[in-house]
């Protein structure tokens, strides 16, 4: 739930009044900046509980606006991730249900705004596609260095005469991380979502910490430059991570549960904070509704600029995500779903041990690859359910406790529901095999070793149809 006290309470309250009772042609059109940190863990932020990393200018902007404690990605791999923001949709309806995969012929933030009057600025990472879909106004690309060209949107800022959108995608936390750092002697024991913090910390978390700062060092250069150009506080400034790293590739709260914090000068109350399930697929409808736009029935998001005005009426009662393992590095056939609801969490795995032989038809190439997916994951069951008050990192399974069936089963169907409605494959196909742009299940690369008696065995008939 939204905590406010209770003078920030009641000016949120006078502020929803007054806009409410606003005409639309008297608001101003503000200008919209978004950053996107690359895989970093929702718990890796000072103002979060980790006193061990540099996050000082991300606890600024917690201090100064709403933050949101049950912010979902519904797919924690980065282009999946990103085409949720840029169009609404949920991956499977886009089609990035795969990491390196393009999305399907749709409508993007460069459409919806576009039809406002704004330009749209991509500035840093890219990292999705096709490029006639997503047709930026302009695509500033990061430096050599791995860091934002903010003088090229300095430079866009002071001469535009339009309202605009800026993303700030930047390349960090993502590897490859510095051996040479400022953490390499530090104990980097922080994990609230291991039961021991006695755990040898892998050394390449030093690098990753290193990361963490650098990308701590730029934001605040961005929100410098923003000041200097005296466009921040007009606007609305969103900054969230794409999903975490310790969970990525999978359904876990480690990966899709992400950060999200909103500054917006006297329309956001600060030091507020908001425990309503929201998606990264919401952010696009909200920021067409701050723009004056209206609602987009034809995606899966949903606008919460009610919650930014102080209204505490849930958005929705779930979130959803998706785990494909394929296209990937040490990539595998081990298709997940799950769904959350306020307290409880449901998760299907489909390749499960226990279910394996199910899923075997009369290829053997492709049942070889098929059983060498659910064998990476035999400690894995078909079901998992977790209650996510006592447990938010999931250690204890209640699948199998019959106590927990009524729950468990409402969960599933729910799943199923949501599945069916995005037209999920899993719903039409026992166990497909996605036609991959990067890493084949059946080629030698450095992440991907395949046995040499199934090198080359699968054809492009083995795969399921797909839009690419």
């Amino acid at each position: 739930m939204m905590k406010l006290s209770y003078t920030a309470l009641f000016s949120a309250l006078l502020f929803s009044f007054l806009t409410h009772g606003q005409a639309a042609d008297d608001a101003p059109t503000p200008n919209i900046f978004i950053y996107l940190a690359d895989d970093q863990n929702a718990w890796d932020y000072e103002i979060h509980g980790n006193d061990q990393v540099d996050t000082s200018h991300y606890d600024r902007l917690v201090r100064e606006g709403m933050s949101f404690t049950n912010a979902y990605t519904a797919q924690a791999i980065c282009a999946p991730s990103r085409s949720q923001l840029f169009t609404g949709l949920f991956p499977v309806r886009n089609g990035c249900m795969a990491n390196h995969l393009p999305v399907k012929k749709v409508k993007d933030i460069n459409d919806y705004f576009s039809d406002l009057g704004y330009e749209v600025i991509l500035a840093g990472k890219g990292h999705i596609k096709p490029s006639n879909v997503f047709n930026w106004t302009h695509f500033y690309h990061t430096s050599e260095n791995r860091l934002l060209p903010l003088n090229k949107v300095k430079k866009y800022i002071q001469n535009t005469t339009k309202p605009f959108c800026v993303i700030f995608a930047s390349d960090l936390p993502h590897g490859p991380y510095p051996k040479q750092n400022n953490y390499a002697d530090k104990p980097l024991d922080y994990d609230p979502s291991v039961k021991n913090t006695n755990q040898n910390i892998a050394r390449s978390k030093s690098g990753y910490y290193q990361n963490i700062e650098d990308d701590n060092a730029q934001l605040g250069r961005v929100l410098s430059m923003l000041t200097s150009e005296m466009v921040l506080d007009d606007a609305l400034f969103m900054y969230m991570s794409d999903h975490g790293l310790k969970g990525k590739w999978s359904v876990r709260e480690t990966g899709i549960k992400i950060p999200m914090v909103v500054r917006w000068p006297e329309k956001v109350m600060p030091k507020t904070q908001s425990d309503r399930l929201v998606t990264i697929a919401d952010v696009l409808p909200t920021l067409v509704h701050t723009a004056g736009g209206v609602d987009i029935e034809a995606i899966d998001g949903r606008s919460f600029l009610p919650l930014l005005s102080g209204d505490d009426k849930p958005i929705r009662d779930y979130v959803y995500a998706i785990s494909t393992r394929q296209n990937i590095q040490k990539c595998q056939i081990f298709p997940s779903r799950s769904v959350r609801g306020i307290r409880y969490k449901y998760i299907r795995n489909f390749n499960a041990m226990e279910v394996v032989d199910q899923n075997l038809g009369d290829n053997p190439a492709v049942n070889a690859f098929i059983k060498l997916g659910a064998q990476a994951f035999k400690h894995v069951p078909y079901e998992e359910l977790y209650d996510l008050q006592n447990d938010p990192y999931e250690h204890h399974n209640l699948a199998s406790n019959t106590k927990f069936n009524k729950i468990k089963e409402e969960l599933a169907q729910q799943l199923v529901r949501w599945m069916t409605q995005q037209g999920d494959f899993l719903i039409t196909h026992t166990m497909p095999l996605i036609k991959p742009t990067l890493h084949p299940l059946d080629r030698t690369s450095k992440w991907n070793k395949p046995d040499k008696s199934l090198l080359g065995t699968l054809t492009d008939e083995d795969y399921m149809e797909v839009h690419y």
